[in-house]
């Protein structure tokens, strides 16, 4: 998916520089109101993971987001464009002890947890803190399933929560994560049926949660259609309609969903061969550059890839420009015949996990960031 504004027959003529990844912050802008328009009565929190760049944070925190991170690091980024820490979300289930006393001391004061030891170091160093528990839910229709790394069951869901509360701490909500880029539409609201459950069961505790949040995992597209934010949004409601009671704030953490299809990641060919009856092309830009999640998941990853000029189409097998034989971002993708050294090729859906995962692996450097709002 390559927006309109950021399509090879644009970006060609302007002669810049490759490597480089341009973000159209116009199409953040754009996916934030159509989630927004979804899910009306849920508080955004931008998962920055996805990109902390400070350009598409300031267009968020604009908008009126809020925002998610795993880090003191991460906190620290937002406090340096002005984002006050008490809309902060630290939703890393597992975090070190400095970072959760530092956090606090800054003023966030929401902290995530799915165990007794997690409560423990949250009571030692974030005394009176909120607390909210993360539950594992059924993430096996996403590409990164997470629940073997993080969440805890109800039962065990109910007993920290209670435990919470005895150590002084405040029990403030429930969270959950169905996985990254889950392509389930009722993969939300099954989960939030799994915590309307657990609500239910606290009341009778004299315990009321005041935060139910949807985690992130919201589909953006790359060369395959995914449910729509509108579908998902539709079903979801109705499972939150039917809880046992209202929490006083819903929330959500996407990141993908808005990031992703607004950035093009550009990168010139350093070398054409000829291998066996495959016709391969070196780029400027791998899998240690930014495409690292070409490597995580067993079949690849799909990028939407087009050339800057038209032809015959043909399959290449495009790589990245390291020692390493891994560093490969795909086979049989079509493109047009004769293409050599010099060519600029571009990547779309590139604006999610590009820029953090990147790295200078071999001496070779990231994609420059660069930003429209056209």
């Amino acid at each position: 998916m390559m927006p309109a504004s950021l399509s090879p027959e644009r970006l060609e003529p302007l002669g810049l520089p490759t490597p480089y990844l341009m973000t159209d912050l116009g199409a953040v802008s754009d996916r934030y109101t159509a989630f927004r328009r979804a899910l009306p009565d849920v508080r955004v929190h931008y998962a920055m993971k996805c990109n902390p760049s400070p350009e598409v944070l300031r267009t968020l925190d604009d908008l009126g987001a809020g925002f998610e991170i795993a880090s003191l690091g991460e906190l620290r980024v937002l406090e340096a464009i002005g984002v006050d820490p008490a809309d902060v979300l630290f939703s890393n289930p597992v975090k070190p002890p400095a970072h959760i006393a530092a956090a606090h001391a800054a003023g966030l004061w929401r902290f995530s947890f799915d165990s007794p030891g997690e409560l423990a170091k949250i009571a030692e160093h974030a005394p009176g803190a909120a607390v909210y528990v993360r539950l594992r839910v059924d993430d096996h229709s996403s590409v990164f399933p997470l629940s073997r790394k993080f969440g805890t069951d109800t039962e065990d869901a109910y007993d920290l929560l209670l435990l919470a509360e005895r150590l002084g701490l405040r029990p403030y909500g429930i969270t959950f994560h169905v996985g990254s880029q889950c392509v389930r539409p009722d993969a939300w609201a099954e989960a939030v049926d799994m915590a309307g459950k657990l609500m239910d069961r606290l009341r009778h505790d004299d315990i009321r949660l005041e935060m139910l949040d949807l985690g992130g995992g919201f589909p953006a597209r790359y060369t395959e259609d995914v449910p729509g934010i509108e579908r998902i949004g539709s079903i979801t409601a109705e499972a939150i309609a039917a809880l046992p009671y209202r929490p006083a704030l819903l929330v959500a953490e996407p990141g993908r969903n808005l990031v992703a299809e607004a950035g093009v990641l550009a990168a010139t060919v350093i070398g054409q061969e000829f291998r066996g009856d495959e016709n391969w092309l070196y780029l400027e830009v791998g899998a240690y550059n930014g495409l690292m999640e070409v490597l995580q998941t067993p079949g690849g990853w799909s990028f939407p890839v087009r050339a800057g000029r038209d032809g015959d189409l043909v399959p290449y097998t495009l790589t990245g420009p390291s020692c390493d034989s891994t560093d490969t971002i795909g086979a049989g993708i079509l493109l047009p015949d004769g293409l050599t050294t010099g060519d600029v090729i571009y990547l779309g859906s590139t604006g999610g996990y590009t820029l953090a995962y990147a790295s200078n692996f071999n001496g070779f450097p990231p994609p420059t960031p660069l930003f429209t709002r056209d």
